[in-house]
């Protein structure tokens, strides 16, 4: 009975990781200067998110959402 718990877990586990995406990137604005930065991760305090989601660390392919 364990076996067959851990064996669902284990593929329910696998099925969730293969429909996962990567972040996606976007243009981070500075208030203080205006200089732009793409990244994943919020930048902190006097960075403004743009909402042009991208696929590539350059911002340079969008990211078509369904």
């Amino acid at each position: 009975m364990l076996i067959r718990l851990l064996s669902v877990f284990a593929l329910s586990l696998a099925c969730t990781a293969a429909q996962s995406e990567p972040a996606p990137w976007y243009w981070w604005v500075s208030t203080v200067d205006g200089s732009r930065v793409c990244n994943q991760t919020p930048l902190g305090e006097g960075w403004i998110q743009e909402p042009t989601p991208f696929k590539d660390a350059r911002c340079r392919i969008r990211l078509n959402r369904r």
